[in-house]
């Protein structure tokens, strides 16, 4: 995958969280996964917890 960069504030990113092993909070974000990161693949419930977000087809 290409690195787009960030779009947003980068401090509430999947990426900073693991970063800072915050991995309870991870656990609230990642339970209904819509968005994708096109940097580093991970997936969120919403897109601004992603550097790089794109929507999750289902």
């Amino acid at each position: 995958m290409e690195d787009k960069g960030c779009k947003g504030d980068h401090t509430g990113h999947l990426c900073v969280l693991v970063s800072k092993e915050k991995f309870d909070d991870i656990r609230e974000l990642v339970k209904d996964p819509q968005f994708i990161c096109f940097n580093c693949g991970r997936v969120a419930d919403s897109d601004r917890h992603l550097c790089n977000p794109m929507p999750l087809e289902k």
